[in-house]
């Protein structure tokens, strides 16, 4: 199983503040964020793959050391994350997690992506729906609606960042991907590839069911994810359950 880590972009909501380092490199725990995540990834023999671009020499250093591929997205700063998922598709071989790098997840819920055995699936959170950052509607759990500015009432969850593509399925996903990219539709998310085949494919969902998670668009989200590891040390400590 590979991991493709897009990390390519330069994060505008949040690099007003945080000024010119990609937010995945934030320090978590002591820890850059994309090197905890990548850790967590060699632990599992899953090989990651990273897109870079903005500040990429940042990245490089975050995880110096590791055995990590890097494909290099030259034109990160006029184009989207299918544009850096277009730069690394010869790794698209087989099974594949592909995440965004500025989402901090736990070890459960890493557990249970990689354990998934549907063809193609996107992480939710059903229990987001009026706060977030992009929402989903599901009927079955299925995405049947997409969108930043979905209604309210539509809303069944809020996506994560982290998908699952299995190898049966990576010939249909690439021959989408290079569409939409010889098209010249370079603003896509990759999560796009997948919305233009919600009419003819069932696109499934996997609830993170509680646990949590934080994709870094405001340096609000950052502190979430500080605030949480403070209390779960705290836990650790004192043997709280």
């Amino acid at each position: 199983m590979k991991a493709i880590l897009l990390a390519a972009g330069r994060g505008t909501r949040i690099s007003r503040i945080i000024k010119e380092i990609p937010k995945s490199t934030l320090p978590v725990d002591g820890t850059p964020l994309i090197r905890r995540s990548v850790t967590m990834l060699l632990d599992r023999n899953i090989k990651p793959i990273v897109c870079v671009g903005y500040c990429k020499e940042k990245i490089y250093e975050a995880l110096e050391g590791l055995d990590v591929e890097y494909y290099y997205n030259p034109f990160y700063d006029v184009t989207n994350s299918i544009a850096s998922l277009w730069f690394a598709r010869k790794e698209l071989t087989e099974d594949t997690i592909i995440l965004n790098a500025d989402v901090y997840f736990t070890n459960e819920i890493l557990d249970t992506i990689i354990s998934e055995k549907k063809d193609v699936s996107l992480m939710v959170d059903k229990s987001r729906t009026k706060i977030g950052d992009f929402f989903l509607k599901t009927e079955n759990g299925y995405i049947i609606k997409y969108g930043k500015e979905l209604p309210i009432e539509e809303r069944s969850c809020e996506y994560v960042g982290i998908g699952k593509i299995r190898k049966s399925f990576i010939k249909e996903f690439k021959d989408k991907l290079n569409c939409l990219v010889s098209s010249q539709q370079h603003q896509l998310w990759w999560e796009n590839i997948l919305y233009s085949l919600i009419e003819d494919r069932a696109i499934d969902t996997i609830d993170v069911n509680g646990k949590f998670w934080s994709e870094i668009d405001y340096f609000d989200d950052y502190e979430r994810i500080l605030s949480y590891i403070s209390k779960n040390d705290k836990k650790e400590l004192y043997n709280i359950s």
